[in-house]
C-alpha cells in the first residue's frame, strides 16, 4: 500500500473518500485533485445529529456514536452515488482517527480500515485538527506557511502553519474553549443549543456595551486565550436580571458577550502576527479561521479589521466547511498521500491529539 501511494503522487489525478464521525457529524466526501494539485470537492455529505441531542443542551457521546454506527454505510454510499463513483475509482479512504469523542472516532476509523483492507487500498488516520487547518490549501490554494486562528467546540488555538505534519502552537485555551463558552452563555440565556448560532441572533438585536464584561487576558503578552471569567460575569449579570428576563437584556446581554470575545481574540491574534513575524522575518501572508466558530459574522468582521490593518489576508472557508466535515478529512488524507504517508491497519483512535506533536509522517 505505501508503494501504490508513492506511485500515485506522479501519475495525476487522486481521489479520495473522506470519513468524519468525531462529535455528531455523521459525514462522507470525495475529494479529488489534478495534475497542478488542485482540489475539487466532488461530493460532500454530511448527516446531523443536533435533533437527538437539542434535549439534553449538548452532545451525549453515547447517543452519537450509535448513530454514527446506524447511518454511517448510507452515508458513505451516498457520497459516492452523488460522485457518480464506485469504489473501485477510489485510490484512497482516509478517516478521522482523533482527537474527538473516542466512540465515534472508533467507529469512522474501523469503517475507513475496512474499506480500505476489503478494496486494497492505502489509508490514511487523519488528525481533525490538521484537516481544518488544512482545509484553506483545499478552498484557495493556500501555500505554506500561514497563521491558524482554530475556534471550535472543543478547541481554541493560534498556530503557526509550517508545512504538512509541521505545526507551532502560539496559544491555547486555559480553560473553556470558545464553543463551549458560547454554548454554555446560550444555556444560561435560555437562547437553546447550538449555542453559536443562538448567541449570534440574540446578539444582532441588543447592545454590545450596555452590559461591561470582562476582555480575559487581553492586554497581556502571548497568545493563550481564557473564556471561564467572562462566563462568569455573564452568569453574575444575568442572576441580576428581573425574572423572568425581558428579552432585550438577553439580547444586550448576549450582545456584550459576543463584542468581549470578538476583542479577545482579536488582542490574542495581534500578538500572534508577532511571534509570527519573529520567526519568519515579516508578517504571515495570511491568516485562516477555522472550526464551527469561524461561522460567527461577528468574529469575521473583527478579523477582517485586524487583517487589514496589518496587511495580511484573511481566509475562510466557507460555513459548510468551517463546521465538521469530511470534505476535509479527504482533503487532508489527499495531502498525506500525495506525501507519500499511509497508516497502518493497527492505528489507534485517539480521544487526544495535539496538532502540535503531529509529525509528518504519522
Amino acid at each position: 500500500m505505501q508503494t501504490r501511494a508513492c506511485i500515485l503522487r506522479y501519475i495525476g489525478s487522486m481521489i479520495v473518500l473522506g470519513i468524519e464521525t468525531s462529535c455528531d457529524e455523521t459525514a462522507a466526501a470525495i475529494v479529488r485533485d489534478d495534475d497542478t494539485g488542485a482540489g475539487k470537492i466532488v461530493s460532500n455529505v454530511v448527516l446531523s445529529q443536533l435533533d437527538d441531542h437539542r434535549a439534553f443542551g449538548g452532545v451525549v457521546p453515547e447517543i452519537a456514536a450509535r448513530a454514527h454506527l446506524e447511518h454511517l454505510d448510507a452515508i458513505v454510499a451516498r457520497a459516492l452515488d452523488e460522485a457518480g463513483l464506485d469504489l473501485a475509482e477510489i485510490d484512497g479512504i482516509a478517516a478521522t482517527a482523533g482527537p474527538g469523542l473516542i466512540g465515534g472516532v472508533h467507529v469512522g476509523t474501523i469503517t475507513g480500515k475496512a474499506i480500505a483492507s476489503a478494496r486494497g487500498l492505502p489509508f490514511v488516520a487523519v488528525n481533525h485538527l490538521e484537516a481544518h487547518a488544512l482545509t484553506a490549501r483545499l478552498t484557495n490554494d493556500l501555500a505554506f506557511p500561514y497563521l491558524l486562528l482554530l475556534v471550535s467546540g472543543g478547541h481554541c488555538q493560534l498556530l503557526a502553519v509550517e508545512a504538512l505534519g509541521q505545526y507551532t502552537l502560539l496559544g491555547t485555551t486555559i480553560d473553556d474553549a470558545i464553543g463551549e463558552a458560547f454554548d454554555k452563555t446560550a444555556k444560561l440565556l435560555g437562547l437553546g443549543f447550538p449555542g453559536g448560532p443562538a448567541v449570534q441572533e440574540a446578539a444582532a438585536h441588543g447592545d454590545p456595551k450596555r452590559f461591561s464584561l470582562p476582555r480575559p487576558l487581553k492586554g497581556r503578552e502571548g497568545c493563550d486565550f481564557s473564556f471561564s471569567g467572562l462566563k462568569t460575569a455573564v452568569r453574575q449579570a444575568a442572576l441580576k436580571l428581573d425574572d423572568p428576563a425581558p428579552r432585550q437584556d438577553i439580547h444586550d446581554l448576549a450582545a456584550g458577550f459576543q463584542a468581549a470575545v470578538c476583542d479577545t481574540v482579536a488582542d490574542r491574534c495581534r500578538n500572534a502576527f508577532d511571534l509570527f513575524a519573529q520567526a519568519h522575518d515579516g508578517d504571515p501572508p495570511a491568516l485562516v479561521a477555522a472550526g464551527g466558530v469561524a461561522a460567527n459574522l461577528a468574529l469575521r468582521e473583527t478579523l477582517e479589521t485586524i487583517c487589514v490593518a496589518r496587511g495580511v489576508a484573511l481566509v475562510v472557508p466557507p460555513p459548510a466547511l468551517c463546521t465538521d466535515n469530511a470534505a476535509m478529512v479527504a482533503w487532508a488524507g489527499l495531502e498525506r498521500l500525495r506525501a507519500g504517508i499511509t497508516s497502518p491497519m493497527d492505528f489507534r483512535p485517539r480521544p487526544r491529539w495535539p496538532l502540535a506533536e503531529l509529525s509528518a509522517a504519522e
